[in-house]
């Protein structure tokens, strides 16, 4: 416990900045686990331009 509040106080700008401000990676890495999925599936078969394209079109 002592070592997790000893973090926080460490980081406190970035913590404050984290809960204050509107910003959020969230819509990123919601693109990212898209992308991710589209690679599992085709399980590179045709190659990177294919996989483009059904990203281009998602």
């Amino acid at each position: 416990m002592h070592a997790f509040v000893r973090g926080l106080r460490k980081d406190l700008p970035a913590v404050v900045a984290g809960l204050t401000l509107p910003y959020s990676n969230g819509p990123i890495k919601g693109a990212n686990t898209k992308v991710k999925l589209l690679e599992r599936q085709m399980y590179g078969g045709a190659g990177f331009p294919l996989l483009r394209q059904r990203i281009l079109l998602t």
